[in-house]
């Protein structure tokens, strides 16, 4: 695996995170009111649909009850019933003119009297109503007929188109209307047209009579969804857009948190923030450097630098620790690899592994890359198994064991015995180091039974030709004993305390 961090998280996909949480809102609320908005529409459409239906039953009801009753006038002299004629468009609103019919023929008529003019039943609508652009009188002006036959004689009744149109007006004040007989419809400007009628685009409603041959159609124009949320809705439009802020803000402000010590670490990876320290590592005989082991710091823009302990474990439960390892590999050569053929004496560099690190062989590929970066020879690489998980001894770690072997890297045992598995590791792995822990270097001098445990220690790497590091040397008398005692390597403050990269190579240039 390449040893690469994960970038850093753009700017701008911060913002775009922050303007969807903003946005989506005011989204949602002006979906909802749309589809509020079509709906209140779509009951408009309808009630002034069914309020001009039953104005139209009302007048058309009043239309035919004067065909009724001239009806039985029908092959009467016109002389004779004339007046009864005029009677009718004199009782009865809307009722324009009157007529009588005898074998398809209409023979009289309340405005002219004696009259001749041929009726053709095919014009009417059902046989019952015709929906016409005027007549002779009238031309131009609509008319709707209503015909009531009863065998060879019959009754015409005409309704003044004028009164239809006021309808359509009246009613459909702010809203589309026609009143369709047939295949002809009559417009709210009083015009009367052939054909389909018109679709309306927004919230149409088409109701037909129930006792007369008509239909009448409401509806809206295109876009008036958006006008009567813009005239009704204001107000939540304000409300909307101040929960999109909200939103957008509460969105910005859980961006910067951290919603668990895995996910801000996550971030701070993605930021650079982990950074190497050195801490130096001396010769047991001449005191002199001969390495460094590489600490992670955690270097947090608010907090400053953060303890390892802190956040070391979490690192390790999440799975982190891998690629933080990753990145502190990278920043260790491209601090050190560059001034690596000053070097008299090969360096020796310790950074620390963990089990999650030994579950594939991405590891060989970290360490031969890591050792491209220094002159051939220049340093020596050793790992560190920490004891904080247990290595399982499988196929995998035997091969990726030795193949770092193969590469020439080392591999120490850290905190040597404090584990539970040191003995074990000991019998599995194959070791080059022992690292003691401070814990007791810390008893020489002070405690009897440590000293002994620390002796052991010292006694067992000889017997297996183990080079020892002990760890947490604070005093020139620890320091002492353990030169007295052979140990290969020291480590601790009385030599160095851990250093960030640029104090490090300025003190090597004077070691």
């Amino acid at each position: 695996m390449p040893l690469t961090v994960r970038p850093r998280r753009k700017r701008c996909l911060r913002i775009f995170v922050t303007l969807l949480s903003g946005l989506l809102p005011v989204v949602l609320g002006s979906v909802i009111l749309y589809m509020q908005a079509e709906r209140t529409l779509q009951q408009s459409a309808r009630q002034t649909a069914e309020e001009a239906l039953r104005q139209f039953e009302l007048m058309l009801d009043n239309t035919a009850q004067a065909a009724r009753d001239l009806l039985p006038l029908a092959g009467q002299p016109c002389e004779n019933v004339k007046l009864a004629l005029r009677e009718q468009v004199t009782r009865r609103p809307f009722v324009r003119s009157t007529n009588l019919v005898w074998d398809n023929n209409l023979y009289c008529s309340s405005l002219f009297g004696d009259f001749k003019e041929a009726v053709n039943a095919g014009d009417y609508h059902e046989g019952k109503l015709w929906l016409m652009n005027g007549n002779p009188v009238t031309p131009n002006t609509a008319l709707l007929v209503y015909r009531l036959n009863d065998g060879p004689g019959g009754a015409l009744t005409t309704l003044d188109g004028y009164h239809l149109s006021n309808v359509l007006r009246l009613i459909g004040r702010d809203t589309l209307l026609l009143l369709q007989v047939g295949d002809n419809w009559l417009s709210m400007q009083g015009q009367v047209h052939s054909g389909a009628p018109p679709q309306f685009p927004v919230a149409q409603s088409v109701l037909a009579s129930p006792h007369h041959g008509f239909h009448v159609s409401a509806g809206f124009p295109q876009g008036q969804t958006w006008r009567y949320m813009a005239n009704e809705y204001p107000p939540l439009f304000s409300l909307l857009m101040f929960f999109g802020v909200v939103a957008g803000a509460i969105g910005h402000v859980v961006q910067k948190r951290s919603t668990s010590p895995s996910h801000e670490m996550l971030r701070a990876l993605e930021a650079g923030e982990f950074i190497p320290y050195f801490q130096p590592v001396v010769l047991g005989t001449s005191k002199k450097w001969t390495g460094a082991e590489v600490l992670m710091r955690w270097n947090h823009p608010k907090e400053g630098l953060v303890r390892p302990d802190l956040f070391i474990p979490f690192a390790e439960h999440s799975g982190l620790i891998v690629p933080m390892t990753r990145s502190l590999m990278q920043q260790t050569a491209a601090l050190l690899g560059p001034l690596s053929s000053t070097y008299a004496t090969p360096m020796h560099i310790g950074i620390n592994i963990t089990a999650s690190h030994c579950r594939d062989l991405d590891l060989v590929e970290d360490c031969r890359e890591f050792l491209a970066a220094f002159t051939p020879g220049s340093i020596i690489l050793v790992l560190e198994l920490t004891e904080r998980e247990l290595i399982e001894p499988t196929e995998i770690t035997r091969q990726l064991f030795e193949q770092l072997h193969t590469l020439g890297v080392m591999i120490a045992i850290d905190d040597f015995g404090t584990g539970h598995s040191s003995l074990g590791y000991l019998r599995t792995f194959n070791v080059d180091f022992l690292k003691i822990d401070q814990s007791f270097v810390a008893m020489i001098g002070v405690d009897a039974l440590s000293r002994h445990i620390l002796d052991s220690i010292i006694e067992l790497s000889a017997k297996l030709d183990l080079a020892i590091v002990a760890e947490g040397v604070e005093t020139q008398a620890q320091a002492d004993y353990l030169t007295a005692h052979h140990v290969n390597f020291l480590q601790g403050y009385l030599f160095g305390r851990p250093m960030p990269g640029a104090d490090f190579i300025s003190a090597l240039s004077h070691h």
